[in-house]
């Protein structure tokens, strides 16, 4: 099932398509305490979730995040990162206990963790893992790279992501500052036969200082330490009137309309500031309206 099914068909007015992504738009938050009643006190339940997972804090406190806000009305993905589990009864017992938990989304990556604690190294065996068991979800992320990976070579990312699609129903891109890479790789990706729609991963309305210090710290794309060793990216982005969500939006508004790649929504890193990113949604909203 695909975005465009979900929703209906995609427009491809520039206009209409912004409008589009942003009603549909995706926000990933952090599984700290705090996290639940943010989401509840400035969350609409008809904007989906993400929930990220950490080698640090494990699975544990992501699914139980992702259930607690499931009971509340949202529909939520929790992160499940293969390295953290163990083998395929481990997998079995998780898909089951989301499946108890009313939790029928899931995004399926990799994760940090230098050494798989298991039978599963990477996304593709996890998803391979659930199949393999029976268990199926209507909404299924996997990681787009418009950056590349630090770690592993195109070759490789573009060999996984097309392995990958046929078992996903949306690509969901790392964080990236510059437009036209994610575009050119949205792209290629289309040029290659991969038809899965793609959520621009795009950072929310939150302080420049705590954008780069987080970035930096959870490795969310290679564009926060690139702006770390770059002095005139870091001023582009980080000094006063400098970084905006905004300036992102503006270059791939173009792109959206355009039939030549798969972009159709946005995932946003909200890092919690719920609030501030979900008045800048409404704020482009009304706008658009």
């Amino acid at each position: 099932m695909t975005l465009a099914t979900e929703r209906g068909a995609f427009p491809r007015n520039a206009k209409a398509a912004l409008a589009h992504a942003l009603r549909t738009t995706t926000y990933e938050v952090l599984p700290f305490k705090s996290a639940e009643e943010k989401v509840l006190a400035h969350v609409p339940t008809d904007v989906a979730l993400t929930v990220t997972t950490t080698e640090a804090k494990g699975l544990g406190p992501t699914i139980a995040l992702a259930a607690s806000l499931t009971q509340q009305g949202y529909r939520v993905a929790p992160h499940i990162a293969a390295r953290l589990v163990r083998d395929q009864a481990h997998l079995v017992d998780i898909a089951q206990h989301l499946s108890d938990s009313g939790i029928d989304r899931l995004f399926c990556i990799g994760g940090d963790a230098a050494e798989p604690a298991g039978d599963f190294p990477d996304a593709l065996s996890l998803l391979q893992g659930l199949q393999a068991a029976g268990h199926s979800f209507s909404w299924v992320g996997i990681g787009g790279y418009p950056e590349g990976h630090g770690l592993i070579g195109d070759t490789v990312m573009e060999q996984a992501l097309k392995d990958k699609a046929p078992y996903a129903t949306q690509a969901i891109t790392q964080l990236c500052f510059d437009a036209d890479t994610t575009i050119r790789w949205a792209r290629a990706v289309h040029s290659r036969g991969i038809t899965l729609p793609v959520r621009v991963g795009i950072p929310g309305a939150i302080s420049r200082q705590k954008l780069i210090r987080v970035s930096a710290s959870l490795g969310l794309g290679q564009s926060a330490r690139f702006l770390k060793k770059q002095q005139n990216m870091f001023w582009r982005f980080f000094l006063p009137g400098g970084y905006s969500p905004n300036k992102l939006i503006e270059k791939l508004i173009p792109a959206f309309a355009q039939g030549d790649n798969n972009l159709q929504g946005f995932h946003v890193f909200t890092f919690n500031d719920l609030d501030s990113t979900e008045a800048w949604r409404q704020a482009w909203l009304a706008r658009l309206s």
